[in-house]
């Protein structure tokens, strides 16, 4: 590849990223959705009801972000949450870890 392209790939790289960090993702409309589909098991503000549950209230973003993806991509095996996390997009799944993150402030 000559200077060129690799300038072109860099700048390309570069303006993906920016976008990406541009789209902040919502809170709120995780809050929503995580009240909807995964208080259930995961309690309130993310505190589980049951030991066999793990709290998420409180998690990174990125953690969840990348274990959520992995349910759904099939790379992390469990037989309740890659089910769950099949049906998530890129944006759900951004608003659900910016909620669970945030939400260890709530308790």
């Amino acid at each position: 590849m000559n200077q060129t392209g690799i300038l072109t790939t860099a700048a390309c790289l570069a303006a993906a990223l920016f976008t990406a960090s541009a789209q902040a993702a919502d809170p709120a409309a995780g809050k929503t959705q995580y009240e909807a589909t995964c208080a259930a098991c995961h309690g309130a503000n993310g505190i589980s009801v049951a030991p066999v549950y793990p709290n998420l209230g409180g998690q990174k973003e990125e953690y969840l972000v990348a274990q959520l993806k992995a349910f759904r991509d099939g790379s992390r095996k469990n037989d309740i949450m890659q089910p769950q996390a099949q049906g998530l997009n890129n944006t759900q799944i951004a608003n659900l870890a910016a909620y669970l993150e945030a939400a260890a402030k709530l308790r």
